[in-house]
């Protein structure tokens, strides 16, 4: 409360008035569009900003009231302190049950006001319906918000200074990871959308693939993003020298990547082709579905994750009704409606066509597996009361297998032509890429025997050369003079290059997994003045000491590192106390060159000797650099102004006629 103004009151009201907003826009949408009535269909996009803009008061009023120290809110009194630095009031906002659920609510207004903002080139019809079902399935969502999770719930008497945030959220990288991987998991909204209001509509063109691939692809750089920076998160937070642990909260957030990856190249299938629509439709509702699916499991209590901030089976019997609601209507939608969309477009199965089959497979493959290993304990323990672990040997022992004809195909896919392929002809453009790879692979073979290390950065050099290998076509380098050349290179399509940007980026990524299998660690106790190699770096531990934070105190070791008696670094790793909470904390210490990373913890000390767990990480930044630069050339390709054109004018002009007040 600012003075006397109820801020959180105004937040309340604003997140009712949201609900009424989101039902009244579901209801305009879905109606004016089913009766062709213009007045109608022009009040949907209105009430998707009015929406927006109520979420933005509602959310806005909860980090004004973490920013003043409101702990009369109970939700700001949970997960803030009067002694917590700024930045960790504002993430604490979305630290907990109610605050994340209404940062979804936002997010998902975000893309209901982003169609209406953006889709003015759509026809009419097609955008209320696709704006009437953002409102439907943010009406859900904005109800649970209002009623089971409501965020502007009253604490009293309030708490003096706040029962503190869970320390291990307090971290600049959970400043920017939650708001990214929402953006990823809620995006995948608008593509849902378009594909209910295709069943609806009963149409599936080009145009429509061509509306669809921006969103889902913008979502899909989001959903990248986040689970790299839950990926670095993890790696330098939780002390344990990792990146990835087939955590049941990590494999939600990677089962609607993997599908949303494959929907962006089905997509281009019914863009190009006018193929595959009735897959194209399914994976838009399963990619969703597995975004409200992860939510469920995260938010409903059932799963035992670092991750998880949620334990609470009432709230996720409300997500699991919620669920059934949404995905299962459209599910139904899908039976009766899908058969009547037959596809035009005919391909050959070795042809570009057929490579992005194959690729869709594979990678709902992978889903299906980890899906499977994610939800077995849990079945098997509601079912047969068995406690049942699946962990990284299962993950890795069926996902790799997959993965080597996945990794084959990226390359292969790109420089097919439409339609129908001669592999004699194709076959010497991939020479370089194959060479390249022959060539990383005999190098590998000389510096370690562990023939998955070899064949992962043998296939990372197969990646990265075959996704330049269709530019290097289209340049026609060595068969024209090289000002041509460059010329043509410049007047390529960004989506062209996005592309070759992302697979090249799955590259790199690949050989930061191979490089990380080569690493060193170590256990060890040792005296300020004592010393252990690890990896060929010597580690000397000079002292350990205290130091206060503002809401913490924190115990630093000084470790000097050295190689070959040259000093490289000193790392200070530490261990922090929140007397708050009574909570211990590990702060990893890291120093990287780009090649490899020195990597540091501090665990117990007992009497003057401290516990290390020390780490030498060839190519690990290769692993979020690789991300990253998928992430990139997703976002290059969304440049492409081909995918920013709208509809043809014809479209418009014939939707524009056929649509007449009721």
């Amino acid at each position: 409360m600012i003075g006397t103004f109820p801020v959180p009151e105004l937040g309340h009201f604003a997140l009712a008035l949201a609900v009424a907003l989101a039902g009244a826009q579901a209801v305009l949408g879905l109606w004016g569009a089913q009766g062709r009535d213009v007045r109608l269909m022009a009040a949907a996009p209105a009430l998707a900003l009015g929406q927006f803009l109520a979420l933005i008061c509602a959310y806005g009023a909860l980090v004004i009231s973490a920013v003043t120290d409101d702990f009369s809110v109970l939700t700001i009194a949970n997960n803030s302190n009067s002694h917590e630095p700024l930045i960790y009031k504002i993430t604490g906002t979305w630290g907990d049950h109610e605050g994340s659920i209404l940062l979804w609510c936002l997010i998902l207004g975000l893309c209901g006001a982003a169609v209406a903002a953006f889709g003015r080139n759509l026809p009419s019809t097609l955008r209320a319906r696709v704006i009437g079902v953002l409102g439907l399935v943010s009406s859900g969502f904005l109800l649970f918000a209002l009623t089971a999770s409501n965020p502007f719930l009253r604490d009293w008497p309030p708490p003096i200074d706040g029962r503190n945030l869970n320390p291990l959220l307090q971290d600049p990288g959970l400043a920017f990871h939650p708001p990214v991987l929402y953006t990823g998991y809620v995006g995948f909204a608008v593509p849902f959308a378009f594909a209910v209001a295709a069943l609806l509509e009963g149409r599936v063109d080009a145009s429509w693939g061509r509306w669809v691939r921006p969103w889902a692809l913008a979502s899909w750089c989001a959903l990248t993003g986040g689970i790299a920076l839950g990926s670095w998160w993890a790696y330098y937070s939780l002390g344990w020298g990792g990146f990835w642990f087939w955590d049941p909260v990590e494999n939600a957030s990677l089962l609607p990547w993997l599908t949303g990856t494959a929907l962006i190249h089905s997509a281009i299938v019914v863009e190009k082709r006018e193929a595959l629509k009735i897959w194209t439709i399914l994976l838009a509702i399963g990619t969703f579905s597995l975004s409200l699916s992860g939510t469920f499991l995260v938010r409903s209590g059932i799963l035992n994750s670092v991750h998880a901030f949620a334990n609470d089976p009432t709230r996720g019997v409300f997500i699991l009704v919620l669920l059934g609601i949404v995905i299962g209507g459209a599910l139904l939608l899908f039976l009766f409606r899908a058969p009547a969309m037959a596809p035009t477009g005919l391909f050959a199965p070795i042809s570009r066509e057929g490579a992005l089959v194959l690729n869709n497979i594979l990678l709902c493959a992978i889903c299906a597996v980890v899906l499977t290993g994610t939800i077995y304990p849990l079945l098997a323990s509601l079912l047969f009361h068995a406690q049942i672990s699946v962990g990284a040997p299962y993950f890795d022992a069926t996902v790799l297998p997959l993965s080597i004809p996945l990794f084959l195909a990226m390359a292969v896919g790109p420089v097919l032509p439409w339609k129908r392929a001669a592999i004699r002809e194709v076959a010497p453009r991939l020479l370089g890429a194959a060479g390249l790879a022959a060539l990383v692979a005999l190098a590998t073979v000389f510096s370690t025997r562990q023939w998955v290390v070899v064949a992962g950065f043998s296939g990372a050099a197969w990646l990265i050369g075959g996704a330049f290998t269709d530019i290097v076509a289209r340049a026609r380098l060595g068969r024209v003079p090289f000002a041509a050349s460059l010329q043509r290179l410049r007047s390529q399509p960004s989506a062209i290059w996005g592309a070759a940007i992302a697979h090249a980026g799955m590259g790199i990524t690949l050989a930061g997994l191979a490089g990380a299998a080569l690493g060193s660690a170590s256990v060890v106790a040792l005296h300020p003045g004592q010393a252990t190699l690890v990896g060929g770096y010597q580690f000397l531990l000079r002292d350990v000491h205290g130091a206060p934070g503002p809401n913490y105190t924190a115990r630093i070791a000084d470790i000097a590192v050295s190689r070959n008696g040259v000093a490289i670094t000193t790392l200070h790793p530490s261990r922090r106390n929140f007397p708050v909470q009574q909570i211990d904390t590990t702060d990893a210490a890291i120093s990287t060159n780009g090649l490899r990373d020195l990597y540091a913890v501090l665990g117990d000390e007992h009497g003057s000797t401290a516990i290390l767990r020390l780490h030498v990480n060839p190519m690990a930044p290769w692993i979020w650099l690789g991300a990253l630069v998928m992430a990139a050339g997703g976002g290059l390709s969304l440049a492409d102004r081909r995918l920013r054109i709208g509809a043809p004018a014809r479209r418009r002009r014939a939707n524009a006629a056929s649509a007449r007040p009721a």
